[in-house]
């Protein structure tokens, strides 16, 4: 995201809609409960073959919603510690040409 806050707004935004906005949907009473319940569907059963590439249990593919969660912490703890001048390395060594 070249370290840019307004992309990772955007970022932190775009993905609450897409991974987190379904599993929350279902507890509207609405047709939106039905949208969400699809759009869950779907996005567990495209899951499925990179949990099958990676041999792990098709039970992980309706926790994406959770998993999303997760990536999305470490990548904005990753732009703090960046923004804080202490990103970009790992096992002390320099990973981003732009943290130094």
């Amino acid at each position: 995201m070249r370290h840019s806050a307004v992309l990772l707004v955007g970022t932190t935004v775009a993905m609450a809609v897409v991974f987190l906005a379904p599993p929350l949907l279902l507890f509207v009473r609405s047709w939106a409960a039905l949208a969400a319940l699809a759009a869950w569907l779907l996005m567990t059963i495209s899951f499925l073959p990179t949990l099958h590439l990676y041999k792990r249990s098709p039970l992980w593919a309706p926790l994406l919603p959770l998993i999303s969660v997760f990536y999305l912490g470490a990548t904005i703890r990753s732009a703090i510690l960046y923004w804080r001048g202490r990103g970009g390395t790992w096992k002390g060594r320099v990973q981003d040409p732009m943290a130094t």
